[in-house]
């Protein structure tokens, strides 16, 4: 009984133990997502020095793998453990294919083996600075002193030697004031200039004047580099407006030599019907003459009568041809004057044509011919060159070269 009674208290007393005991609940495993943990987004590296960096993730490191995108020249990283390794070279800069004072981003990842959606894609910035002062100078393409004649155009490039930091922005001045320049901003512009005919002044020593160029390269920091280019220009002809010179004179040339033409066809034309006139006058003097001489001769006393007088009448006609038909002498003369001037100019012409348009004897050539015009308008003051003629070029210089006109004027073989 008493037994009894004890099992059932102690099961009571059980019973109310677990009333006042809660239950006990296992734990529920969360899965974090994936990142990096030290993760540093910018850096600043030495040239000629090793970078190092170990990246660690909040996950079990033997199930990732990391890979490296968009990264510099020499740059490694450990794809098992996520070592990130790079030596700055100083080759990599003097070649060009790193530059200092640039910001390069590295793009960077780490990514499940197994799970591909479990992965991360971040970047980090990189900066090179060295300690050792390197100074960006301005180079040309050509030599520091031109030689040139006025109307040839310069040209070069203007180039940049890279040290430090590169050069920005280039200004141009030079110590006189020049125009018609193309303007150089930056490195490897082109810088190109004509320098114009009435450069130099009459009163420029040797004939020759100095320009200094001088290129002016600034860095982001204000460091400024200074180049000189010295051109000496020289006094040249100005061959397009000797071209148009000569063209002008030759021109008045053949004008005037038109004119002359003219005036010596005129002339001309007044000396051949005075010679008609005259040679009727001989042809009927003489004629007068024989008719008396044969009538002298006749029996008729009648016809010797009229052979006395007939001679006298040829004699009488020889008063009245030179009233009537005087010789042109002062027209002859004047003709051949004008004829031979007109030869002499178109001599001239031939012999002072330009060879090209750059001919080294241009401005003698049309000296010369200026000078043989004004001798024969001097010579030819007194012939009135104002006429005004209906006849052609042609027509004129068929004429006055027709085989019957020198015949007549030419020089007679004694």
């Amino acid at each position: 009984m008493n037994c009894f009674i004890l099992i059932l208290l102690s099961k009571q007393v059980i019973s109310q133990v677990n009333d006042t005991i809660p239950a006990i609940i296992p734990p529920v495993i969360v899965d974090t997502p994936l990142r990096i943990i030290n993760l540093n987004p910018y850096f600043t590296v030495q040239v000629d020095s090793v970078f190092s960096y170990k990246l660690s993730i909040n996950k079990d490191e033997n199930k990732y793998y990391w890979f490296l995108r968009n990264s510099p020249i020499g740059m490694r990283i450990n794809k098992d453990n996520g070592l990130l390794t790079f030596k700055a070279e100083k080759s990599f800069f003097l070649s060009g294919k790193l530059k200092y004072d640039q910001e390069y981003s590295v793009k960077l990842g780490v990514q499940n083996l197994a799970d591909p959606t479990d992965k991360i894609d971040t970047s980090i910035t990189l900066v090179f600075y060295n300690t050792e002062v390197l100074q960006s100078k301005i180079k040309f393409t050509v030599s520091s002193t031109l030689d040139i004649d006025e109307g040839k155009p310069i040209s070069f490039d203007v180039l940049c030697e890279t040290g430090n930091f590169p050069i920005e922005t280039i200004l141009f001045s030079s110590n006189i004031p020049i125009s018609g320049y193309k303007l150089v901003k930056r490195c490897d512009d082109n810088f190109s200039w004509t320098p114009p005919y009435d450069f130099v002044g009459e009163s420029d020593a040797g004939k020759q004047k100095s320009v200094t160029l001088s290129f002016i390269g600034s860095t982001r920091f204000k460091v400024r580099d200074t180049a000189l280019v010295k051109v000496i220009v020289h006094d040249a002809l100005n061959y397009p407006f000797a071209v148009q010179e000569h063209a002008a004179v030759s021109n008045n040339i053949k004008f005037y030599v038109m004119q002359l033409q003219f005036i010596f066809f005129q002339l001309d034309k007044k000396i051949k019907g005075t010679k008609s006139t005259r040679t009727g006058f001989d042809l009927t003097a003489g004629t007068t003459a024989l008719t008396g001489t044969i009538l002298a001769t006749s029996d008729s006393k009648s016809s010797q009568d009229l052979g006395k007088v007939l001679p006298s009448v040829g004699i009488a006609l020889t008063p009245i041809k030179e009233a009537t038909a005087p010789i042109k002498s002062v027209e002859q003369n004047q003709a051949s004057v004008i004829r031979a001037s007109i030869k002499r100019l178109q001599y001239m012409l031939n012999d002072n044509v330009i060879i090209g348009e750059r001919d080294p004897d241009i401005s003698k050539k049309t000296a010369k011919l200026r000078e043989e015009l004004r001798q024969v308008q001097v010579q030819l003051v007194d012939v009135p060159v104002e006429m005004a003629t209906t006849m052609s070029e042609k027509e004129l210089n068929d004429y006055f070269n027709s085989p019957k006109v020198n015949k007549k004027y030419r020089m007679n073989k004694k």
